[in-house]
């Protein structure tokens, strides 16, 4: 009887896996090489017989922008202009004028001026159109040009012209070093109820939200409402920093899984919190991501707060900067993101687009449930789902399709200069008259418009339009009225919006957590589930 040989047999099945891997990698780094030597041969061919001049800096820029838009919307190249844009992001410091901006083919739009900066003390106004700097037009300027007038070393100078409703006006502005404070407002509500909004994670978030609690806890706080509302996200350590804050030194707050090893982590809290009794009710809406989700993920996994307002954004990717050559980085997605309970939020499967490039949700083909530490019930597939949801209307197509556009600005601009004065900042309110003024403003502005009013346009401008210029006209009037019907469904939501809008002009972003702090129906809402401890303590024991 042959006797079978386990050591060669095992031997032999390691010698063909390695040689498989070694095949596959090398066959795969030429597929690569391969690759980039057809673009080099490519580009150097247009850049030597192509009719026209070719930009190299740009030609290259669009094409690898356009390369990575199929894969996910996170996953992006930055050249050295971004670099430093993206940097200062993060950092929360930068030299320039204190606003935020429109890129446009007139200029620079002023979209935001903050408080106490060189555009405050130099009287620019939101709707402002930056047309010249220095003498140099703005005009057709693409926004990578534009980017770079605004910003500089803090005290220099510079003069611009401004078209301001058709005036032009000259100024002088002297650059500040501009600090963006990601919590921008921390006030008590009532004598114990303290509420905190943070509006990005960059590298100050946690500093400042520790700055914030502390001085509201010397004012008598006992309960506290934090506001993530529209958060976008950004810093992962940031995010940890803040959950620590709340729980217990030792907890993981989130797990991520990558495809290289060393970039899969467990993330547990280091340090000892600030305050874990403390009760809070933590505001969600469908713009809070990526960070909000982690923090309001392991709040909720735990515990340690109830969270309130509409189901989460969904971002559960996580991107790490990787430098390139000549000073551009790569943002690549490098995981996916799990709360303590084990749920990854991520809505949307990018890797599974359809034919038609269309993205899938991977809650469409279910949804798992997961337990917080008290044994309640959590869903994965598509955001954090509030424990306590408020109730609005669901907005429709249409609806976002203007919350796209600029209409609800360019009404903010005008109402403005029709109105030099609003009264008190907690008087104020956007009522029904009001609304239909903005839905017959919406019949001439340019900026919102439906697919069907555009392929509609699209088709009238390829006929013969003398024959047809009534029946367009009726057409048109009736899209313009299946339009309005569709928005006046989201008039609860729209309403706030635009009323946010207009009172920024008047009080900046300051007067808006002012108004909301009177106003705001999910606020109020979050204060009366903390002044009833007992339903309070109920959500959160699962009972």
């Amino acid at each position: 009887m042959k006797r079978f040989n386990f050591k060669n047999k095992t031997i032999a099945i390691f010698l063909v896996g390695t040689v498989f891997l070694t095949y596959s990698f090398k066959s795969k780094f030429f597929e690569v090489a391969k690759q980039i030597e057809i673009y080099n041969t490519l580009f150097k061919e247009l850049n030597m017989y192509y009719v026209d001049e070719i930009n190299p800096a740009e030609f290259t820029d669009k094409a690898i922008k356009n390369t990575l838009k199929d894969l996910d919307p996170y996953t992006n190249f930055y050249n050295e202009q971004d670099v430093e844009t993206a940097k200062i992001r993060r950092a929360g410091e930068y030299g320039g004028i204190g606003v935020s901006v429109f890129y446009t083919t007139q200029g620079i739009e002023i979209k935001e001026i903050y408080k106490d900066f060189s555009a405050d003390k130099a009287n620019l106004k939101v709707g402002d159109i930056i047309i010249s700097v220095n003498g140099q037009s703005l005009k057709n300027m693409d926004a990578e040009q534009l980017s770079t007038f605004l910003k500089g070393v803090p005290n220099s100078k510079f003069n611009v012209e401004i078209d301001r409703q058709g005036s032009i006006i000259k100024k002088e502005i002297i650059r500040d070093k501009v600090v963006v404070n990601p919590v921008p407002f921390a006030e008590m509500i009532n004598e114990d109820t303290g509420y905190i909004t943070l509006t990005r994670f960059n590298e100050k978030a946690s500093s400042e939200i520790r700055k914030a609690f502390k001085k509201l806890e010397k004012q008598g706080m006992k309960k506290l409402v934090f506001d993530l509302r529209s958060n976008p996200g950004g810093s992962l350590i940031e995010s940890i920093n803040i959950s620590n804050f709340f729980l217990p030194k030792g907890k993981t707050i989130v797990t991520t899984k990558a495809k290289i090893k060393k970039w899969s982590n467990t993330y547990k809290t280091t340090n000892n919190p600030l305050d874990l009794n403390i009760p809070i009710v933590v505001l969600i809406n469908e713009r809070s991501a990526s960070a909000s989700e982690i923090v309001s993920g392991s709040l909720q996994d735990y515990d340690r707060a109830v969270i309130l307002g509409k189901r989460s954004f969904g971002k559960g990717l996580v991107q790490r900067y990787r430098p390139l050559t000549y000073g551009t980085q790569l943002k690549v997605t490098i995981s996916k993101y799990y709360t303590p309970s084990g749920r990854c939020i991520q809505e949307l499967d990018y890797a599974n687009r359809d034919k038609d490039g269309n993205v899938p949700k991977f809650s469409d083909s279910g949804i798992n449930a997961f337990k917080t530490q008290n044994g309640r019930t959590v869903y994965d597939g598509g955001g954090v789902l509030p424990d306590v949801i408020t109730k609005t209307s669901d907005k429709n197509e249409t609806t976002e399709a203007l919350l796209d556009s600029k209409a609800i600005f360019n009404f903010a601009t005008k109402y403005y200069y029709e109105n030099p004065t609003i009264g008190k900042v907690n008087d104020f309110d956007f009522k029904n008259n009001d609304f239909k003024k903005f839905e017959n403003y919406l019949k001439i502005d340019t900026t919102f418009l439906t697919n069907q009013e555009k392929l509609f346009k699209k088709a009238y401008l390829a006929s013969d339009k003398n024959n047809i210029s009534k029946e367009y006209e009726n057409i048109k009037e009736k899209l313009f009225d299946i339009k309005i019907e569709e928005i006046s469904k989201n008039k609860d939501i729209l309403s706030e919006i635009i009323k946010e809008e207009i009172l920024q002009r008047y009080f900046y972003r300051e007067g808006v957590y002012q108004h909301k702090l009177k106003n705001d129906k999910t606020i109020y809402e979050a204060l009366e589930l903390l002044n009833n401890q007992d339903k309070y303590n109920q959500i959160l024991s699962g009972k």
